[in-house]
């Protein structure tokens, strides 16, 4: 096994592990509490958004574990894939880092934690992939 094929099978399960870990957002984040202040369009709107980023993190995953093969040999749809997906998570994190404010919602060590874990998960994809794309 190689660390090429270590690396995307880590990254692949990783984007279940992201999943797996938003789950507890609209709990942190006091979701019910916070959208009824919105109309009703609005709060569908948030919530499809949110179902499609979703859907996208599960199709990265699975397209990733999926294609290790092609991936790993560098087909060119493959590395055309991993450059959309480097640049989703580049994206990702410039976002984390720039936009978001969350300090007032690290109320405590395991979402201090994290949110660090999330940030150390969107250099890590964004590397793999970015490997994966223009190695």
């Amino acid at each position: 096994m190689t660390t090429h094929h270590t690396l995307l099978t880590l990254a692949g399960f990783g984007h279940f592990g992201i999943l797996l870990a938003s789950i507890q957002v609209p709990s942190a984040l006091n979701w019910n509490h916070e959208l009824a202040r919105l109309p009703v369009l609005l709060r569908q709107l948030f919530w499809v958004y949110g179902v499609f980023i979703v859907l996208t993190i599960t199709g990265f995953g699975w397209l990733t574990l999926r294609h290790l093969p092609a991936l790993e040999a560098g087909d060119p749809l493959a590395r055309s894939l991993a450059a959309f997906i480097a640049v989703f998570w580049a994206l990702r994190l410039a976002v984390q880092i720039a936009v978001f404010h969350a300090r007032p919602y690290l109320t405590n060590a395991w979402r201090v934690l994290g949110y660090h874990t999330l940030t150390a998960a969107f250099v890590f994809f964004t590397a793999v992939y970015g490997w994966a794309a223009f190695r």
